[in-house]
């Protein structure tokens, strides 16, 4: 491990919220230890770790995501709202404080190296395309085109982040598995199979549509 792999950093547990790397997250501040923490981060190298808390089970996921600070605008108050973009990811090794607020021991993960490029961009290739149907398709449902943003990115790794950052719908469980796994191709396999589930729902959907919408 090199000398900067573990490092002790505030943690912001949200809940059911999965950031991503090159995800931006607006947030307001307004706690009391939370001010405190964005006192501290901002004096400092104005990082903190987002993750996940589950209402459900009362737990905080055990990876989530380095946000660094790019804009604070502090109130008369004290509240502030910030903008903040994902960096890496991490893993709570930790907890090392709780009060004022919680600081936790973490190791930074990446993804694997992977053994075929080429399959790889097949593979991203193929989820591309099933985004692109998803979106042409719910277009035509709802009667008005939509499109995809124009700055979508191409590289496979980060392709498979901004598809985990914009899966709609209550889909926390989902996010934080995705954020979890350390292997580019497997984290674009998944994402192709609920696609492509969706895509298959969608074009069902508009056949119906077609076929009842008034002559």
């Amino acid at each position: 491990m090199g000398e900067l792999a573990v490092r002790e950093l505030p943690l912001f547990p949200l809940p059911d919220v999965v950031l991503f790397p090159q995800e931006v997250l607006p947030l307001h501040i307004f706690e009391p230890r939370y001010r405190m923490l964005l006192r501290t981060v901002m004096a400092g190298d104005q990082r903190f770790g987002v993750v996940r808390w589950d209402p459900q089970t009362q737990a905080m996921a055990s990876v989530g995501c380095c946000a660094e600070i790019l804009h604070c605008q502090t109130q008369d108050d004290d509240r502030s709202n910030i903008v903040t973009m994902g960096q890496q990811r991490f893993r709570v090794l930790e907890i090392v404080r709780e009060a004022p607020f919680r600081v936790g021991l973490v190791s930074w993960i990446e993804d694997e190296p992977e053994a075929s490029h080429e399959e790889l961009e097949v593979l991203a290739s193929d989820v591309g395309q099933a985004l692109r149907d998803v979106v042409e398709l719910t277009g035509k449902l709802i009667g008005k085109p939509a499109s995809l943003p124009s700055d979508l990115p191409d590289l496979p790794r980060e392709l498979s982040f901004w598809i985990g950052a914009h899966l709609g719908g209550p889909v926390a469980d989902h996010q934080q598995a995705l954020l979890e796994i350390t292997d580019t191709s497997e984290r674009l396999r998944q994402e192709y199979e609920l696609l492509d589930q969706t895509r298959r729902q969608l074009a069902a959907r508009t056949v119906l549509k077609d076929t009842f919408q008034p002559q």
